[in-house]
């Protein structure tokens, strides 16, 4: 195996666990909102935010607030999509 294939294992496997996160963040939100619960949590809003800079994707949430449950979902779809997306190209 090249330093390259590892490199995109590496990459593939980063991505792969980014999406299990989000999956489990989109969860506990959808979680909240079936109890009808419409502020986002704290430690889920700053979960979100930390993934937006990591992934460096400030455009995504631009002025988009994480007040509400369905403003956070909307973010993290968008990342989702993103990841998605650039999966795609890189294959």
């Amino acid at each position: 195996m090249t330093k390259r294939d590892r490199q995109e294992r590496r990459q593939k496997y980063a991505r792969r666990n980014r999406m299990r996160y989000i999956d489990r963040l989109l969860n506990e939100l959808e979680m909240l909102n079936l109890a009808d619960q419409t502020r986002t949590p704290r430690e889920i809003a700053l979960a979100v935010d930390e993934l937006v800079e990591d992934a460096d994707l400030a455009e995504i949430k631009g002025e988009r607030s994480l007040e509400t449950v369905p403003e956070a979902m909307d973010v993290l779809y968008d990342i989702q999509d993103s990841l998605m997306f650039n999966q795609i190209e890189d294959e």
